[in-house]
């Protein structure tokens, strides 16, 4: 039986995009199917007082080098495409409205990729609808519907109900995934998310 892991995200994480490109090779490995959960991360930090670690240690130099070297670093020895935004740190609200009214439908995955390569391969500018559209538009997305949305009040609730949820059930700051009741915070967790697994089938 497939085994389902939430991954809760959101698209101004560079470590969410990076955990993301990562999750189909976990997905085929382990037969588990990753159910993607959209918050909005600055309520997210609200709620919990936390804050980005590009803006806690914003003074420290070393600190902040280090933290871009390790996402490139990420990348390199994946083989991933990947580049800082030059729009970091951005509003992605419009964008992750998109991502919650996309749920369930048959061009979600389409649009998490769109989005997600937009910001961390290609340096667009998402927090600007023009820009998003355009995306859209390139990616042969239902544009009008998506666009609704994301300035449909019903959207825009359900969305920060769901960010209200998860932060109850302990997320703190994304990429978060859930096995089971299990979370586990980071891109630099995966390694502890395949041993759950393992440990879940009996390996």
């Amino acid at each position: 039986m497939t085994q389902n892991i939430d991954f809760v995200y959101d698209f101004c994480s560079p470590n969410a995009f990076l955990a993301h490109k990562t999750l189909p090779e976990l997905s085929a490995r382990y037969d588990v199917k990753f159910t993607y959960v959209p918050v909005l991360l600055p309520i997210v930090f609200k709620a919990t007082h936390n804050q980005s670690p590009f803006q806690a240690f914003s003074e420290n130099r070393q600190k902040t080098a280090y933290l871009t070297h390790d996402l490139h670093r990420f990348a390199r020895r994946r083989g991933l495409s990947f580049h800082m935004s030059p729009h970091f740190p951005m509003n992605t609200k419009f964008a992750m409205r998109g991502a919650h009214f996309a749920r369930g439908k048959s061009w979600e995955s389409k649009y998490i990729s769109a989005v997600f390569d937009a910001i961390w391969v290609h340096g667009q500018k998402v927090d600007e609808i023009a820009v998003l559209i355009d995306i859209l538009q390139e990616n042969e997305l239902p544009v009008r519907k998506i666009r609704e949305a994301m300035s449909d009040p019903d959207v825009k609730q359900n969305l920060k109900d769901q960010t209200k949820a998860n932060v109850r059930r302990g997320v703190f700051g994304v990429p978060s995934l859930f096995v089971g009741p299990e979370m586990f915070f980071g891109k630099n967790s995966l390694p502890n998310v395949e041993v759950e697994l393992l440990s879940s089938n009996g390996v």
